[in-house]
């Protein structure tokens, strides 16, 4: 096996290299770089010397391999530039590295067969486990990587029988409702997308089910995207139906973000006319421009329940499925009209 880093001509460093230069045997260089392993102590001292002068670095995937497992952790995903799918991607892989894991990222269309091979390839690295930040695994996947031993863990997503983290986004839907109400809302609207992802629905869904509860009936906008130009569209077609709303929730902040600007373009003021909130509490929500009141999503929390799962269903493959759910908390900023604000209007 050759494993090392690149010498600068074009060719890995190897064990044998680092043996022949230290004066040892190939297997007592193994054994210098496994943890636990039987080796004296001036045999180590002259394998790490001669490794660290050439530059030598033990090659985890190959011994991976080996093993039969590696040390891989695969993250799948879509529209990975998207500010909160960012922050996810970045949390997930600190925790990982943390754990001794080399995350895989892999950014992916959001088609079952999209999702399919990006995992095919995954099970033939050996991958520890795959991490699904978007799209829904297809029952033959699902049975393929139990078959292999891979452990699947959703964020975000409901799916039965499947290791899971989301965030709880009915709590999160209340909150919304409950702090546009405050404001004395009568005309509420909900700006979604059209074929929502199911943590969308769940939104969507749940701040209608508060709204009628309290005697309301909102209005719910789709586009055609869960961007900003998908919250600039919802927000036209929302003027274009009639009188303003003087509510909207967004199930989420780029979408709060078109709706603002649109709103704004049309002359309505913000929290003045219509008060509007969003979801994530990406970090655009607290500049200057935006001020977005919002629900916040903690990905550091998310990724260490991730490897709390990972390390769970490790040491324990026939555990039942484990589901966390992790609380939003309210940001209010400014676009929501609030006591505070009324007052120093009124001054």
């Amino acid at each position: 096996m050759t494993d090392g880093r690149d010498n600068g001509q074009g060719r890995f460093v190897s064990a044998q290299a680092v043996a022949e230069r230290a004066g040892v045997s190939r297997s007592a260089v193994s054994r210098a770089f496994t943890p636990g392993a039987s080796i004296a102590p001036a045999t180590l001292a002259r394998v790490h010397e001669a490794a660290a002068a050439l530059g030598y670095q033990v090659n985890d995937l190959a011994r991976g391999l080996l093993a039969n497992r590696s040390r891989l952790v695969g993250l799948v995903t879509s529209d990975a530039d998207t500010p909160f799918r960012a922050q996810m991607i970045a949390a997930l892989s600190q925790a990982l590295i943390e754990r001794g894991n080399m995350p895989a990222i892999i950014n992916i269309g959001t088609t079952t067969e999209d999702i399919a091979n990006a995992s095919r390839q995954l099970l033939r690295y050996r991958a520890e486990a795959t991490v699904f930040l978007s799209g829904s695994p297809p029952e033959s996947l699902v049975e393929l990587t139990r078959r292999n031993g891979q452990p699947l863990i959703l964020i975000n997503r409901a799916e039965t029988g499947l290791d899971s983290v989301h965030c709880d986004d009915r709590d999160g839907a209340q909150q919304a409702f409950g702090i546009l109400s405050m404001t004395g809302a009568r005309r509420f609207a909900v700006i979604n997308k059209e074929d929502p992802s199911p943590s969308l629905a769940v939104r969507e869904r749940a701040f209608a089910e508060f709204a009628a509860a309290s005697g309301f009936k909102p209005t719910i906008v789709r586009a055609g995207h869960s961007d900003y130009d998908g919250g600039q569209e919802a927000a036209r077609q929302l003027l274009a139906r009639g009188p303003a709303p003087d509510a909207i929730f967004c199930v989420n902040d780029l979408m709060a973000f078109g709706t603002l600007d649109h709103l704004r373009g049309a002359g309505l003021r913000v929290p003045d006319n219509v008060s509007v909130i969003g979801f994530d509490d990406v970090p655009i929500a607290a500049w200057a421009s935006y001020r977005l009141t919002t629900l916040r999503q903690d990905p550091r929390r998310i990724a260490r329940e991730v490897v709390s799962i990972l390390d769970r269903r490790l040491s324990d493959p026939d555990l039942p499925p484990i589901s966390v759910h992790i609380p939003v908390e309210l940001v209010v900023r400014e676009t929501v009209k609030t006591r505070r604000q009324e007052a120093r209007l009124r001054k």
